[in-house]
């Protein structure tokens, strides 16, 4: 009788564990990145920013912007980044195990592949290989049409995106893309593209091609009609343009967004308003969680519980963006999904 008790507790005890093992996240924006990628580690990052602060036109904006990213002053609530790029590796890894995520994950400038490669082989289960690049790194890594076919087409690499060129004053439909786009439409790769808001004031940190009008989904429409197959997201929904991106959602059916940095830096009534307009318009099978972890991993707990916590989304609709828009947008298979579980 003392065994078959004991053997009773420990089912009843594995049982309480399962139930409480997450449900699965899909996280369609993970960066894999060095420590220092944003600026020298270790760096504070709003979560979410009380507010965007000001700057004083006679001072350079990069001395206030990286005082900021040290102090956290902007603030209340402050995430802060590993310092060495092991640590960083781990912590996000051990984030993604203990939500049960697995994370669409790109690399940055001249390590953009090889990085993916090794965080991938540290957790095989977790990492699904993106490849993200913008002009610049076209020309700097001679990503070719051609070279990026065969990552693709030898199935390592799953997802073309993020594709960052905003930052350099280019948008989706402008000709430079042509090429590229056409290879990804030929064979069904998912391209995610940067379509919002960045640091703030960033056209002041370096990026001077960047401008505010490109935030506006509206730039998708030509790259979308002209390559109608392609499967397009737009990153950081587009904010804070939400008329733009509402009617390009409209217009056209095959477009998803992905939440990105919104998810958790945003002050949460304005995010939260953000989502449930897009809910309320009838978008809701089509947005998908993304955290856009650059280098601080609890960003990605923290978005995934500000999605639980919406008063406003059902729980339909919560595991709709966390999980289940995402497996249809990347036409995972039925085995693919149970394996999530």
């Amino acid at each position: 009788m003392k065994t078959n008790s004991l053997i009773l507790l420990l089912l009843l005890q594995l049982s309480t564990l399962a139930q409480k093992k997450p449900l699965p996240v899909i996280d369609m924006h993970l960066h894999a990145l060095q420590a220092n990628a944003q600026g020298p580690a270790p760096l504070k990052m709003g979560a979410p920013f009380t507010h965007w602060g000001h700057a004083d036109a006679h001072t350079p904006y990069a001395e206030t912007f990286m005082r900021v990213s040290k102090t956290g002053e902007w603030s209340s609530v402050t995430l802060t980044s590993p310092s060495t790029d092991d640590s960083l590796q781990m912590l996000t890894l051990k984030e993604l195990d203990k939500y049960n995520v697995y994370g669409v994950t790109s690399g940055a400038n001249e390590d953009n592949i090889g990085i993916v490669r090794t965080w991938k082989a540290a957790n095989p289960k977790r990492i699904i290989n993106a490849i993200g690049w913008g002009v610049y790194d076209i020309q700097s890594q001679k990503l070719t049409v051609d070279s990026l076919r065969k990552l693709f087409k030898s199935g390592e690499f799953k997802v073309f995106g993020e594709i960052y060129i905003q930052y350099e004053g280019y948008t989706l439909s402008d000709s430079i893309m042509e090429p590229y786009l056409a290879m990804a439409e030929e064979l069904d790769i998912p391209v995610g593209v940067h379509v919002g808001t960045g640091p703030p004031g960033v056209i002041y940190l370096g990026a001077k091609g960047y401008r505010a009008k490109n935030h506006s989904a509206l730039t998708l429409e030509e790259a979308l009609i002209r390559h109608p197959k392609l499967r397009v997201y737009a990153m950081h929904a587009g904010w804070p343009m939400l008329d733009d991106m509402m009617a390009t959602l409209y217009a056209h059916p095959q477009l998803y967004v992905d939440l990105g940095i919104i998810s958790y830096a945003l002050p949460l009534k304005e995010y939260y308003y953000y989502v449930q307009r897009l809910v309320n318009a009838g978008f809701g099978k089509r947005i998908m969680f993304g955290s856009d972890n650059m280098v601080w991993p609890q960003s990605i707990g923290i978005g995934i519980k500000h999605i639980e916590n919406a008063p406003f989304l059902t729980q339909e609709q919560k595991r709709d963006i966390l999980f289940n828009n995402a497996a249809r947008f990347l036409n995972l298979s039925k085995e693919e999904t149970k394996a999530m579980q």
